[in-house]
């Protein structure tokens, strides 16, 4: 097709100017000018700005933000599944007005984190190291040692400020966050909306 010369105005086409398009590179004659464009019985494509609707994209501003309390009965439910949706609803992905750069996500309060699970051997395998800032400070604890120790609610923290972008937005999204041990939250005036992670997939539940 080498020869042929094609003008396209501001890159842009309508179906019937493409379709004419088409014929015209499929076309036995090699030759093609735009003067034998036009005697051919093919206008050169043209371009309706008034025929055209520009999408815009959106971005939330904080008056767009509707943000909502949600509670999630951990119970159950493995560990890496349930940290994978509260970081999407701390985010507000879930949500089709999501802007990357905003705080447009839920408040999540998770109760009963000292009953989830981990599959496979991770209670025993899973270690979590820290560090005193002392020579040879390094230090180390096993899921099991966390989950059966004071703050069993730290290994669920853990795992979804993992699953955010390490950066000065996710700092404040993980202030949306509030994870107890226990079935006592203390949030009952903000009257939250209750979601079953056990119901949205069977995978995400698992027994003890």
């Amino acid at each position: 097709m080498s020869g042929v010369l094609l003008y396209l105005n501001n890159k842009s086409l309508f179906l019937n100017d493409l379709l004419r398009l088409l014929a015209l590179v499929c076309a036995p004659n090699p030759f093609i000018t735009p003067t034998s464009i036009s005697g051919m019985g093919f206008p050169m494509p043209s371009f309706d700005h008034d025929r055209v609707s520009y999408m815009k994209t959106f971005s939330a501003t904080p008056a767009d933000i509707d943000k909502k309390w949600i509670i999630i009965d951990a119970e159950g439910v493995v560990l890496g599944r349930l940290a994978s949706i509260i970081a999407t609803r701390l985010r507000g992905k879930h949500k089709p007005t999501f802007t990357p750069s905003m705080d447009m996500g839920d408040n999540v309060i998770v109760i009963n984190a000292d009953k989830v699970q981990l599959t496979g051997k991770k209670r025993d395998d899973k270690i979590y190291y820290w560090h005193t800032g002392h020579p040879g400070g390094i230090k180390q604890r096993t899921a099991r040692q966390i989950i059966e120790g004071k703050f069993p609610e730290r290994v669920l923290t853990k795992a979804v400020q993992r699953m955010l972008p390490g950066n000065r937005l996710s700092r404040t999204l993980m202030t949306n966050l509030r994870v107890y041990a226990g079935t006592d939250h203390g949030h009952e005036a903000q009257a939250p909306e209750v979601l079953d992670v056990k119901a949205m997939n069977s995978k995400n539940s698992r027994g003890a």
